[in-house]
């Protein structure tokens, strides 16, 4: 290198992203790159088909293990005990991160990361036989995929708040619309070749977007914003 430093060869690989991408073999200098499936990047793992599967069972594994452990020491406690341990020892692993490897495919977002929270609520006293969503009513919680929902909704509120060209906000823009009725700041649905595109967050919420109601999408604060989805999120899922 310029600088003298020499070059870690162990510590770099190649990641091929794409379906058609031919692999080609890279080299620094007189040293071959070797190429790599997945690699982690600031505590997510991206593959070569940014295929988020992958993510999901890892982080399940580490709030399952977690949850085994208050299970074996809290079985059939109260929820005044129950939840404040989920919230503060599980759930965490279940959502670092998550607004960039939010969950795509429905097996796992039913059956890979809802089933953590469905085990919680289980090993809350007085609640057997009770439907899990009759269970989630009385224990204030809102399944894992309204949560990341309105995370998103919450981040694009901000993104469209702030002046054109800082922060983002030119990733989306509105459509020109003088009607009365309905959402009034609709934005624009762009077109896309590749469908992995449709699940990146510029490109999926803007149809989430576009369903909410008026007065939440012209909400003046942001407080009063997450007032009115939280109402307008439970016809939503």
């Amino acid at each position: 290198m310029i600088n003298g430093m020499k070059f870690n060869k162990s510590k770099c690989r190649i990641l091929h992203l794409g379906w058609s991408n031919a692999g080609h073999k890279n080299k620094v200098g007189e040293e071959w790159l070797e190429s790599s499936p997945a690699e982690r990047d600031a505590a997510v793992l991206v593959g070569s088909r940014l295929n988020r599967s992958q993510q999901c069972a890892p982080a399940a594994k580490r709030a399952n293990r977690i949850l085994g452990c208050i299970k074996h020491r809290s079985t059939s406690q109260p929820k005044e005990v129950i939840i404040p341990l989920y919230s503060a020892l599980v759930r965490p692993h279940l959502e670092r991160c998550v607004q960039f490897w939010a969950p795509q495919f429905k097996k796992d977002v039913k059956w890979v990361l809802e089933c953590i929270q469905r085990r919680t609520t289980k090993l809350v006293k007085g609640l057997e036989g009770v439907s899990y969503e009759e269970q989630l009513r009385t224990l204030g919680l809102s399944t894992l995929e309204k949560r990341r929902l309105r995370g998103d909704f919450i981040a694009l509120h901000s993104f469209l708040r702030r002046g054109s060209g800082e922060g983002g906000a030119d990733l989306f823009s509105l459509v020109p619309s003088d009607r009365t009725c309905g959402n009034g700041s609709k934005l624009r649905q762009g077109r896309f070749r590749l469908d992995i595109r449709k699940d990146f967050f510029t490109k999926s919420m803007v149809k989430h977007w576009n369903r909410l109601p008026r007065e939440v999408v012209d909400a003046p604060s942001l407080s009063v914003f997450k007032r009115h989805l939280d109402n307008a999120l439970n016809n939503m899922l």
